[in-house]
């Protein structure tokens, strides 16, 4: 059974920064692209960042560049998102999505095949 299983969530202030992780098992994803979401109450799922197989490219949301940051280690087979500089309107439910069929950086949530349940992540004002 394939999981992604995210950890890192919680409560920070404006300003302050977390590292969400999320670690893959029962199938390497090695060769496939890999990305964050998020789903803020009452809002669509929307893109935030994602990363070839390579880790040679990356991709990020207008709203988070210079800020968020993708990392990959395809040994460990997990993918992590450092934010920093954090807003209370980044509050969301942040979900990891691993795709089997695209190796380069996808933005379309239906490119993915694999989700994590999610980690909450909530920023105070």
């Amino acid at each position: 059974q394939v999981m992604l299983v995210e950890s890192g969530g919680g409560l920070v202030q404006a300003g302050g920064s977390l590292r969400l992780s999320c670690a893959a098992s029962g199938r390497t994803f090695g060769n496939n692209a890999m990305a964050w979401f998020r789903q803020a109450p009452g809002k669509e799922r929307e893109f935030v960042s994602s990363i070839n197989w390579r880790a040679s490219t990356t991709d990020y949301a207008d709203s988070v560049k210079g800020r968020f940051t993708i990392t990959r280690d395809n040994a460990k087979n997990t993918v992590s998102l450092q934010m920093t500089n954090l807003r209370p309107e980044e509050t969301a439910v942040y979900y990891c999505a691993a795709s089997v069929r695209y190796g380069t950086t996808e933005r379309e949530p239906l490119r993915y095949s694999h989700w994590g349940q999610g980690t909450r992540v909530t920023v105070s004002s």
